[in-house]
């Protein structure tokens, strides 16, 4: 008779049946999930341990002048890095040391790479395929990199990747305007900043598959995805304007010891576009994070005082000091305007109808008003002014008088009118605006009238005046022309933006007859004049008392402690009663101006922050370099020079004698007269010279040549000037240090209209250096 299952053991049976089909149930829904529903992620991480993903940069948007000249760039660097894994797996098959062989070698040949940091990656990170060892690294050293991998078989360990790195050809030069990009690509300062989404264009990818132990697998299993390149800018910088500009600052800041910086702009006031733009705190473009040689100095005047490297006071004070150097003084700092501002209070009262030409103020010095005695900068008194006297010789007296017959009201509209409520809206990141009282008072408004107690920025202060310049027109000024892709079809145009009208057509002809009449005559401004060209311009000069920290030189700012009113410096947190914290009096100098005054194409502003040597105003600080900047500007820009006949004979420099001086003293005593050197020879002394002493030179190209111990020879060709018309004609000359001597033109600048007929010496004579060629100039019959 058979066994029978008894019924526990079925039950028992059943149940481990059914916990069976659960378990293997669980696990094939599992599966089901993992091929369904998770199906795209675990696909993405066996693809992630499978492929490596390289970025291929986009190149970026080049920058140019207006010219077509490039100011920011490209250049191929690479970009080093090594694969870990893929050097550990190499150690464990073969037994050799390859992160002690890599680190050594990568060392060596790689300025500023470690072996310890390279060592570190490569034992450290085994599971990593890419890990950077060196940025910008140069085709040169790529080369010997590439040789190092060769003669040890690196190619799955050491890699180099191709990268697009921002080139500046020019340095330092429009620095602030152009700002930099960081080792990312991405723009930190300037248009590089406020254009970045145009200039950055789109990165592609390379993907690459690799086996199990990192190599690289075969070509059909990597897919490449093309990068956009960004687009390119065309600005209104004129390279050779901005090196006028930026030549004229590094003069006054070294002739004056400026210890707060200058800035200065060039701007076409007819469109609002910026010609050039400039900071007295010139940094290299392609090292922008190396301080200058003044910054540097405060810093380490700071170590000095006994501040480690690693203090909180060191690293903030350094901050400072590059934000400092990087920051474009021309947009983002106010400063008191000073005198300047003095054209549009006399715009507002000649537009108003509260001042006629003929009538007179007397100033006696000073004019008391509300209880308060407010002087005029000549203490002493100007006694009786006409009202374009009044603004030739900057009289006080006679904008306060101007001021009350305006009116506060009418005065802050007129504030409102000329933009200095609003940011100019400029294409640069971080402008500043200005500063004014919010509840201003007849007290307030006889200091505002004269340009104290409030501050603009540069950039608002030269588009107002411009409006004067151009007939009423207030402009948005801007720094990029056009925007185009690397095809060249052009993606933006800028139009010319007008905001608003300021005042009429003829207060401006009149207030422009009126500066100009004061440059060329006996007005305060009268160091702006530039022979051929008649200037309107203004000169202001402001003071600032602030507290000095006699620690580092930063600014000291009032703070209660305990009840009792102390001064924190803002860097180094030096505290100390006020006291110890000296009042130190600062001028500000600057001056504006325009020119043909009766037809103007560009306004020049110069502003000179704390200058400390020499005679501190702006007639003497900031007019002479503008001077300067439109007197090398404005033949080159194509506008006509037309002298008097006074001018011409005044523009003619007699030349004085230098032999037996030391050639340092004479080069700076040519250097004075306005005039142009060479010297040939390297003795300490002059021997010999020409022009002779005696002689006339023309002040606008004048070459004396200096001998210091050499001959002179007659070794210079004189060309066939025939027929050439004036410009041409003298460049040739200066091209060979010849001077020339000019007869029959009062416009030989401009190029226009007159021809050489005749010269002093005969096509194919040689001559020595400096020699004098008189030209003959005859108007042409056409």
């Amino acid at each position: 008779m058979g066994r029978t299952v008894g019924s526990k053991a079925l039950k028992r049976s059943t149940f481990l049946g059914f916990m069976v089909f659960c378990v293997f149930g669980v696990l094939l829904l599992r599966i089901l999930m993992l091929q369904t529903c998770s199906f795209e992620k675990y696909q993405t991480k066996v693809i992630n341990q499978m492929t490596t993903e390289s970025a291929v940069p986009a190149n970026r948007g080049k920058i140019f002048d207006r010219n077509g000249n490039v100011l920011a760039t490209n250049v191929t660097t690479y970009r080093l890095f090594i694969s870990p894994s893929s050097i550990s797996s190499a150690q464990e098959e073969s037994g050799e040391n390859y992160s002690d062989l890599v680190a050594k070698g990568l060392s060596v040949l790689v300025e500023d790479v470690e072996y310890d940091n390279v060592y570190k990656q490569a034992t450290e990170y085994t599971q990593y395929l890419d890990r950077t060892i060196a940025r910008k690294v140069s085709e040169a050293k790529a080369d010997e990199i590439r040789e190092f991998i060769a003669e040890y078989s690196l190619e799955q360990m050491v890699f180099l990747e191709a990268q697009s790195t921002r080139y500046y050809p020019g340095g330092d030069m429009a620095a602030h305007v152009l700002g930099f990009t960081s080792s990312d690509g991405d723009g930190l300062y300037g248009l590089e900043l406020q254009y970045d989404k145009y200039l950055s264009g789109v990165d592609g990818y390379y993907i690459k598959a690799r086996d199990s132990y990192g190599n690289v697998m075969p070509f059909e299993y990597a897919s490449y995805i093309n990068a956009i390149d960004g687009y390119d800018l065309t600005t209104t910088i004129d390279s050779t304007v901005q090196s006028f500009l930026e030549e004229e600052l590094a003069a006054t800041v070294e002739k004056h010891n400026v210890t707060n910086r200058a800035c200065g702009i060039v701007m076409d006031v007819n469109t609002g576009a910026i010609l050039a733009m400039a900071t007295s705190s010139p940094f290299d473009l392609n090292d922008p994070w190396q301080l200058d040689e003044n910054s540097a100095t405060r810093l380490e005047n700071l170590k000095n005082e006994g501040y480690d490297e690693q203090s909180d006071e060191y690293n903030d004070l350094s901050r400072e000091l590059l934000t400092t150097m990087w920051s474009n003084k021309a947009v983002t700092e106010s400063y008191i305007p000073g005198s300047t501002f003095k054209i549009i209070t006399s715009s507002m009262a000649l537009e108003e109808k509260v001042v006629s030409m003929t009538e007179s103020v007397n100033c006696p010095g000073h004019k008391t008003l509300f209880g308060h005695t407010i002087h005029c900068h000549e203490t002493k008194g100007h006694g009786s002014l006409s009202f374009a006297q009044g603004l030739q010789q900057s009289c006080n007296v006679w904008f306060m008088t101007l001021g009350e017959r305006i009116g506060v009201e009418r005065y802050q509209d007129y504030v409102e009118i000329f933009g200095y409520k609003e940011k100019t809206g400029i294409d640069l990141p971080g402008e500043g605006n200005s500063i004014f009282a919010a509840d201003m008072t007849e007290l307030d408004l006889a200091i505002y009238a004269f340009g104290q107690n409030f501050t603009v920025t540069p950039m608002q202060q030269i588009c107002a005046v411009a409006s004067v310049a151009n007939g009423g027109e207030l402009l948005t000024p801007y720094l990029v022309e056009k925007i185009s892709d690397n095809a060249g079809n052009v993606i933006y145009a800028h139009e010319t933006e007008q905001k608003r009208e300021t005042i009429s057509k003829a207060t401006c002809e009149t207030i422009s007859k009126i500066l100009e009449e004061g440059v060329s005559g006996d007005g305060g401004a009268k160091t702006a004049y530039v022979a051929g060209y008649r200037v309107a311009a203004k000169t202001g000069t402001s003071e600032k008392k602030e507290r000095e920290c006699p620690k580092c030189g930063s600014t000291g700012m009032p703070q209660t402690i305990d009840d009792t009113v102390m001064y924190v410096c803002n860097i180094c947190k030096y505290t100390a009663e006020a006291d110890d914290f000296p009042v130190s009096e600062k001028y500000i100098c600057s001056t504006v101006a325009y020119a043909p005054a009766d037809d103007p194409e560009i306004a020049v502003l110069i502003m000179v922050d704390e200058p400390t040597r020499g005679s501190l105003y702006g007639s003497t600080v900031a007019a002479p370099y503008v001077r300067n900047v439109l007197k090398n500007a404005m033949p080159y820009l194509g506008v006509e020079a037309r002298y008097t006949p006074e001018e011409l004979e005044n523009m003619r420099v007699r030349v004085a004698s230098y032999k037996s001086r030391s050639v340092e003293a004479a080069i700076e005593s040519i250097s004075e007269a306005g005039l142009r050197y060479k010297v040939i020879g390297d003795g300490e002394y002059v021997t010999s010279q020409l022009p002779a002493a005696g002689e006339y030179v023309e002040e606008v190209s004048g070459t004396i040549v200096l001998y210091a111990g050499a001959k002179i020879e007659d070794n210079v060709t004189v060309p066939d000037l025939s027929g050439m018309v004036a410009a041409t004609a003298n460049q040739a000359l200066i091209n060979l240090n010849l001077n020339v001597r000019i007869e029959g033109a009062d416009s030989y600048l401009s190029g226009t209209g007159y021809k050489v007929v005749a010269q002093s010496v005969a096509p194919g004579e040689k001559v020595a250096a400096g020699t004098v060629i008189t030209l003959t100039f005859a108007k042409s019959s056409s």
